[in-house]
């Protein structure tokens, strides 16, 4: 542990498992209290016990990121307990797989809910209570919302609104002289349970099909993992990317450079 964003307050949003499980992690090794939250209570307060385990600082609470008021109830319950919030990260997510022609419209809204709705009310929460001290903002887009994939319409449409929603959000914040930056992370294929679960739900033949499309179009050759990521979070809460705002950290093994 280096400290490099010691006695900061983080709150990372779907904590509970994957990227956002890995980061927790990595910034309370990193000296932060961390405020998980998901709408899993039992993987979210197992992930709070094996950071409080290995001498890190975390503390869970359910939250719906798609509920606008329990935004303001988590954020005042925050600067109320802690006097600050330093570190945003917008990474709850879902991935349900369709093309075009065969996407619902339930399925649409579901996705622009979670994955794009979401990031506005977190975003905007956190620059309320951060425009009095400054702080970093990470939202968790993707790849897919740089490239397309013909059977992730809703979830390419979500990501690519996350990216461009970044910028505005960025802009904004460094017009007002906030002292908040605003960044996108963009992971690219990732072993989390995420894209193994997106994989597995698409038939058996199309879903080998799809994992060894993916393997064979990744330059460094393989999946990343979920602390790949999470290394690049820390990185942007870092004051060490004290000169990033509306910047797009893509962390994808090359594939984006086709």
């Amino acid at each position: 542990m280096s400290g490099r964003i010691a006695g900061k307050i983080a709150l990372v949003t779907g904590a509970g498992s994957g990227l956002g499980e890995a980061t927790a992690q990595r910034f309370a090794e990193e000296g932060a209290h961390v405020v998980i939250t998901d709408i899993n209570a039992e993987q979210a307060e197992s992930v709070c016990q094996d950071i409080s385990a290995a001498g890190g600082s975390a503390e869970y609470h359910y939250q719906d990121v798609t509920d606008e008021r329990a935004w303001d109830t988590l954020v005042g319950m925050i600067i109320k307990d802690h006097g600050r919030l330093d570190i945003v990260v917008n990474n709850a997510g879902i991935v349900i797989r369709g093309s075009v022609e065969d996407t619902t419209l339930e399925d649409w809204r579901k996705t622009q809910a979670v994955n794009l709705d979401a990031v506005f009310l977190g975003t905007r929460a956190a620059v309320k209570a951060m425009k009095g001290n400054g702080g970093s903002i990470i939202n968790i887009s993707s790849i897919e919302g740089m490239v397309g994939e013909p059977t992730a319409a809703a979830y390419n449409a979500s990501k690519g609104g996350v990216r461009i929603f970044t910028k505005s959000a960025a802009l904004h914040c460094a017009a007002e002289g906030y002292g908040i930056r605003v960044n996108s992370v963009h992971p690219g294929f990732i072993a989390t349970p995420m894209v193994e679960n997106a994989i597995a739900a698409a038939p058996p033949v199309e879903g080998a099909a799809l994992l060894e499309r993916v393997n064979s179009e990744i330059p460094l050759g393989s999946m990343g993992e979920a602390v790949d990521i999470a290394n690049g979070c820390l990185f942007l809460a870092s004051d060490e990317s004290k000169y990033m705002t509306g910047s797009e950290l893509v962390i994808d093994g090359g594939f984006t450079c086709h």
